[in-house]
């Protein structure tokens, strides 16, 4: 019996590539692949397969540093093929094949569903590239989920592109416009999930509550797919990232209040306090009506916690508009948020613009993120002596140890031999750590 070839996948960035190396190795998996099981190992591999993002700063030259590692494994096994998959194949597709010839194949994260096709033109000693946005869904061309057991947790993407044209963002340019999943596939695909131990499932977009994917009766909103995933019997949480402010309809807000299996945690990025800024990032929404949205959003859901994105340091950003993102911090109360530099993205509007100083942009992070960590603490600490219910996911690094996350996305970590992965405890606070909390079965 021949052995399987090891695929080796090196996940960059956000949780729908996590996704989408999932679907890959399942592409390239079993009958309808190449026979491929995945690795842990890169030296191990007869594939390695980088799965990239745009999103951060100075993403393709990190690629390639990669890359560079892996040319003496390569000499090593000629036959060893190099994949580049996801956000910078798209952009660069045909720049990386230039610049490191030792790549074999190079695929865009909305042609991933020709895996099998490209790694058999490799294998054949020919150079495989598809960077296309092809008209067929991909989803549809993906071999159906394998019913082999697996964590209680899952990412599912049921939309995908986005439309808004932020001035720093590449996804409309890497990922194309917003597309939407038909319910009843995304629905098959949950309940596959379910069958298979996951009781937790976020639901993935770039624009993820722009969904208006095809139902049976027209077109469904995010908080009608919501309310039918409800309806399966196993899963017993939902989550969905990430958001924009412009589209939490007033269906889903007020699924965060009526439905028990929506958790209480909302990511929905602001990016920045001012509203000259907001403006020149084309967000199309201002920090007062962002505000006003937070303030709806308790009404529904008053123990709802709050996380979001912020930029500092974009073109032309003064002190001033410096002030009024700190300002608005204060006033949100974040549970987690995520701040990062700007750093311009070629292509992008912004990317022309006059940049702020460096050291200048340097300090205003610092200044941000102690700000946001003093909310993160706090809130966390007043966590303590409350009960929670936690999914346990994975055992501790302790004997007898296991961690999970609660609704609110907190990572716990309880003293108890008994608890089994996948089960759903009640759970008293006791201690608040820097990333974690502790806590004692009920």
């Amino acid at each position: 019996m021949t052995e399987p070839k090891k695929l080796f996948i090196k996940t960059y960035g956000c949780q729908m590539n996590v996704y989408d190396s999932e679907r890959m190795a399942e592409a390239l998996a079993g009958s309808g692949g190449q026979g491929y099981v995945t690795t842990d190992r890169a030296d191990d591999a007869d594939m390695i397969l980088l799965n990239t993002c745009h999103i951060r700063e100075k993403a393709a030259e990190k690629v390639y540093s990669e890359l560079g590692r892996f040319k003496g494994l390569k000499a090593e096994k000629p036959d060893l093929k190099i994949g580049v998959a996801g956000c910078v194949a798209q952009a660069e597709g045909e720049e990386i094949m230039r610049r490191q010839p030792l790549v074999d194949l190079v695929v865009g994260p909305q042609s991933y569903h020709r895996l099998p096709e490209l790694e058999a033109k490799a294998r054949s000693g020919e150079k495989a590239l598809d960077t296309d946005f092809p008209e067929e869904d991909k989803f549809e061309k993906l071999k159906r989920r394998p019913k082999s057991a697996r964590g209680p947790t899952a990412f599912l993407t049921v939309q995908e592109g986005c439309d808004k044209f932020c001035a720093f963002c590449v996804v409309p340019y890497t990922r194309g416009a917003e597309v939407s999943r038909p319910a009843d596939r995304i629905l098959t695909e949950a309940r596959d999930l379910v069958e298979r131990g996951v009781r937790e499932i976020t639901l993935l977009g770039q624009n993820v509550n722009a969904y208006h994917g095809a139902g049976p009766d027209g077109d469904m909103t995010l908080a009608q797919l919501i309310w039918a995933l409800d309806k399966i019997d196993g899963l017993e949480r939902i989550r969905f990232t990430t958001s924009h402010p412009n589209d939490m309809t007033d269906d889903l807000i007020a699924a965060h209040g009526e439905c028990d299996k929506l958790m209480p945690y909302l990511h929905l990025p602001v990016q920045a306090g001012s509203d000259r800024i907001l403006k020149r990032m084309n967000r199309s929404h201002t920090a007062e009506s962002y505000l006003r949205l937070i303030e709806r959003i308790r009404a529904a859901r008053p123990d709802i916690l709050m996380s979001g994105d912020f930029i500092v340091g974009f073109p032309e950003e003064t002190e001033e508009d410096f002030q009024a993102t700190l300002d608005l911090v204060e006033e949100v109360r974040y549970g987690y948020a995520y701040s990062f530099k700007y750093s311009p993205r070629p292509g992008t509007p912004a990317a022309e613009r006059a940049h702020v100083d460096p050291a200048e942009a340097d300090d205003r992070l610092q200044r941000l993120q102690a700000l946001i960590t003093r909310d993160q603490r706090a809130i966390q600490n007043e966590m303590v002596g409350r009960e929670v219910s936690v999914l346990f996911e994975k055992p501790g690094r302790l004997d007898g140890q296991m961690v999970g996350k609660s609704e609110y996305l907190h990572a716990v970590h309880v003293q108890d031999a008994q608890a089994r992965i996948g089960e759903i405890a009640k759970v008293r606070i006791v201690d608040s750590g820097p990333n974690s909390l502790a806590g004692e079965r009920v």
